[in-house]
C-alpha cells in the first residue's frame, strides 16, 4: 500500500493544475499552508514540486517563497562544440544579460594548482556571475585563470561576461575543451547566486580550456538550474 494519503501522480495533477491556474510572478502558498491544503508532508510536498522546478514552472526563492514563472523557452546546445550561454542564447533570439559580476586575485590554492597543473600560490584571476534570461538567474559561472594569461585588469568596462569570447576575439590560440558533467545539490553560496534553495538539484560543469600547445589556460565551473536548459550529444555509431 502507497505511503501516501493518494498516489503521488494524483498530487503532482493536483500541483500541475494549481500552477497552471496561477499567474506567472504570484507566490503560492507556503509549504506548511500547502501541505496541510493537500494533504501530503511537507517532505512529499517538496518530491512532488522539485518536477516542476526543473521544468522552469516555479521557483523557491530563500527566505520569500515559492513563485510561478510560467512557460520559459530552454536555451538548447550540442555539446560537441564549446560556446558560451551568450551564443547559444542569440542563436535562438533570446536576450540574456549579466549580474553579480565579480573580478579578483587569487593566490592558487592546492586543487587550484592541480587543475591548472601550475605551482601552489601562483596568481590567479578569477570571475564569477550570473547569468538571467528575462530577468530570471539562470546559470552561476566561474572562470579561473592564470594571470600569466589573464589579468582582472585585462577585461574591459563592458565585459559581458564570456571568458571564452573575451580570448578568442584576443586571438588566444585556443583549441579544446574537456568537461565532467554531473548533476549535484547547490550549496548554500551558489543558492543564494541563483534565488534558489540550498540543495536543491543543479546540472554542473567543471571544464577545463586547452591551446594549442596542450596547455591549460582555463578551468571554469558552471551551474545550470535544469529546465532553462537543453544539452544534446550527437554521436557517430562505433563497431566493435
Amino acid at each position: 500500500m502507497s505511503n501516501f494519503p493518494f498516489p503521488f501522480q494524483r498530487l503532482q495533477a493536483d500541483l500541475a493544475e494549481l500552477i497552471a491556474r496561477t499567474p506567472a510572478g504570484q507566490r503560492l502558498l507556503s509549504e506548511p499552508e500547502l501541505s496541510k491544503q493537500l494533504g501530503v508532508s511537507r517532505a512529499t510536498l517538496r518530491e512532488a514540486m522539485r518536477m516542476f522546478e526543473t521544468q522552469g514552472l516555479i521557483r523557491r526563492r530563500q527566505g520569500s517563497g515559492t513563485y510561478v514563472v510560467g512557460k520559459v523557452r530552454a536555451l538548447e546546445s550540442g555539446l560537441e562544440v564549446l560556446e558560451s550561454l551568450e551564443t547559444m542564447a542569440k542563436r535562438l533570439g533570446l536576450e540574456v544579460s549579466l549580474s553579480d559580476l565579480r573580478i579578483e586575485s587569487m593566490p592558487a590554492d592546492d586543487e587550484a594548482a592541480a587543475t591548472l597543473n601550475v605551482p601552489v600560490d601562483t596568481p590567479l584571476t578569477r570571475v564569477r556571475r550570473v547569468v538571467r534570461t528575462d530577468g530570471r538567474p539562470v546559470a552561476y559561472l566561474v572562470d579561473v585563470l592564470p594571470q600569466a594569461i589573464l589579468r582582472p585588469e585585462d577585461l574591459p568596462a563592458d565585459f559581458h561576461g564570456s571568458v571564452l569570447h573575451f580570448l578568442l576575439d584576443r586571438g588566444d590560440p585556443l583549441k579544446s575543451s574537456r568537461a565532467h558533467v554531473t548533476a549535484i545539490d547547490a550549496t548554500a553560496d551558489v543558492a543564494k547566486s541563483l534565488e534558489i534553495q540550498r540543495g536543491d538539484v543543479l546540472l554542473h560543469f567543471h571544464s577545463q580550456l586547452f591551446d594549442e600547445d596542450d596547455r591549460i589556460v582555463d578551468y571554469s565551473l558552471t551551474y545550470f538550474i535544469p529546465g532553462y536548459f537543453n544539452f544534446h550529444i550527437l554521436r557517430r555509431v562505433g563497431r566493435g
